[in-house]
């Protein structure tokens, strides 16, 4: 079968999820949220580019959703009486993708808006359900849909600015696509838009607009990922709980704390997941018999976190945190934002940062071959060739089984003696009995070489100095990682590897003493701020574990606010 076969079958296999009807019963749940509007052939309801979009219910007439490519409209989809129009960027709020206007001559519309729509979610089991599933299943479509334009990324092949751009866009969800512009498409998009090379990257706004050598902050404006937390009037805005960090760890806090009532915020330096984000499948996590790939696993956490009110934004970069008395007792400087956030509590899940091969030349190659996650996208650049990953423990034994699916070989480099001290027994058994999988122990990775894209690396073993060049497209890295905690006050008192101490290991920092209570298992040297996930001193490094710890960590914060009342 064919992938244009395997979409047409796929389209078909999810109609009924992606366009569920609306019953009487169910508008009427809706109607007291919002308002009703009566509007003529060819208002629009929405452009693309939009952002804080509720949702649009059509009760009569009819509303058409459209896509403008290159001056050429193409409808998407058509909304019928009990139908409701909106995707993904409705719940979380980024930006609009496509255009929807009337296409009867009279069409009314219940329109419900975004906060009272988040509302409903939570609150309306009944109307919820079918609401997400089919914004959903409206998103997986849309990026299996090739006629959609959306945003493009024009770039040069073998870019690493542009493949930058398409990887944020990527880990971030965002339906684009990146366009050679030595292509027959990149030469007909330049022109028509007078770009050259000196132009690239540029990013192509969903209403046609070219944005020359954009920014990740500029790409994520457009996008509707980098939310304002306070109007430009506002010295500061305040919540109950800033989460920092929007990995496993993170996004479970926010899920819980935001579906229990807490004004929530949550910042991500680049884009929700972490390492967890960048699995192509983690086998062993609680309820998935089959596995699921960290991606999708983490961005359904987001969705959720989203549907009970949490407020993201990405990328923001908390460039400082000070501690001092009071209710609202951390004040936190983000980057690009003139306000600060105070906050009541604060969770620290700024997880961990890979470590860097010091093989010569890797600098050069970095997006060009040497990469730190293994999903689809990357899958895609090397298959049927032979590709190394560097690491010894789950999360390459992990890249090493899903590599070897589409690669023609896959060498595991390993610096230690084996796998048995460092992966887990099902995962190491299973690389060993790959056929397409060979395991170098104690072999480094010493040089990399190539043109504009990695060539070749040369291998040595570290116990007869023997070496060898290897010719491969791509080095995946999983040697490990170091703790997100230098932008930390001194005040949070770390281990000798700057993993942050919590519970007992605190109880004597200067600010607990004088405290009627001890600190909380997940709680640091500074009451009321916690430590959850991989940048935890002593924490299970398992996507699990950093749930588990998210989670946790909320109730120590509902006991801090419990003080205040």
């Amino acid at each position: 079968m064919t992938q244009i076969d395997e979409d047409e079958q796929f389209y078909r296999d999810t109609q009924s999820v992606a366009f569920p009807k609306l019953d009487d019963r169910q508008i009427a749940m809706l109607d007291p949220l919002g308002a009703r509007r009566v509007i003529g052939r060819g208002a629009v309801i929405y452009r693309a580019g939009q952002r804080d979009l509720g949702l649009t219910a059509v009760l009569r007439g009819q509303v058409e959703v459209f896509d403008l490519r290159d001056g050429q409209e193409r409808i998407l989809a058509t909304a019928d009486p009990g139908d409701f129009i909106g995707d993904v960027a409705t719940l979380m709020g980024t930006a609009a993708l496509a255009n929807a206007r009337s296409s009867a001559d009279e069409t009314e519309i219940l329109e419900v808006p975004a906060d009272r729509l988040r509302q409903a979610l939570a609150e309306l089991p009944a109307v919820s359900k079918p609401i997400v599933n089919a914004f959903i299943m409206r998103r997986q479509r849309l990026k299996r849909y090739h006629e959609f334009a959306g945003l493009r990324i024009l770039a040069q092949d073998a870019s690493r600015d542009g493949h930058q751009l398409d990887d944020f866009l990527d880990k971030n969800h965002i339906p684009h696509r990146l366009v050679d512009f030595q292509s027959e498409d990149g030469r007909e998009l330049s022109k028509r838009l007078n770009l050259v090379g000196r132009d690239l990257p540029a990013l192509i706004t969903a209403g046609g607009m070219p944005l020359r050598h954009p920014s990740l902050r500029e790409v994520a404006q457009i996008a509707g990922l980098l939310r304002p937390l306070a109007s430009q009037e506002e010295s500061e805005v305040k919540c109950d709980l800033a989460i920092i960090g929007a990995g496993p760890a993170g996004l479970a806090a926010a899920v819980y704390a935001a579906s229990e009532g807490l004004k929530t915020v949550v910042l991500e330096s680049y884009a929700p997941g972490g390492q967890a984000g960048s699995s192509s499948l983690i086998e062993n996590f609680f309820g998935f018999p089959t596995g699921i790939s960290g991606g999708e696993l983490t961005y359904k956490a987001q969705l959720q976190a989203y549907r009970f009110g949490a407020k993201f934004s990405t990328p923001a970069q908390a460039l400082s945190l000070a501690y001092t008395e009071g209710e609202h007792r951390a004040s936190l400087q983000i980057e690009g934002c003139n306000a600060t956030l105070r906050a009541k509590c604060v969770i620290i899940a700024t997880g961990a940062d890979y470590l860097r091969l010091e093989a010569e030349g890797r600098e050069a190659f970095e997006g060009s071959g040497v990469y730190y996650a293994a999903t689809a996208r990357e899958g895609q650049l090397c298959r049927d060739s032979t590709v190394i990953v560097a690491g010894g423990g789950n999360s390459a034994g992990q890249a090493a089984m899903f590599l070897s699916e589409g690669a023609a070989k896959v060498l595991l480099v390993v610096r230690g003696e084996g796998l048995t001290k460092t992966m887990s027994t099902y995962l190491s058994r299973r690389v060993e009995a790959k056929e397409n999988i060979e395991i170098l122990t104690s072999t480094e990775i010493r040089t990399m070489m190539g043109g504009k894209v990695l060539e070749a690396v040369e291998l040595e073993n570290t116990k007869t100095q023997e070496r060898r060049t290897v010719q491969t497209p791509a080095v995946f890295s999983m040697i490990g990682a170091n703790p997100c905690t230098t932008w930390l006050p001194a005040e949070i008192e770390r281990d000798a590897k700057g993993f942050v101490k919590t519970g007992q290991a605190v109880a004597e920092a200067p600010a607990w003493k004088g405290m009627n209570r001890s600190p909380g298992p997940l709680e640091t040297s500074c009451p009321g701020i916690f430590a959850a996930g991989d940048v935890r001193s002593g924490s299970v490094k398992r996507c699990a574990a950093a749930v588990g710890e998210g989670s946790m960590a909320v109730e120590g914060v509902h006991e801090v606010l419990r003080t205040y009342v």
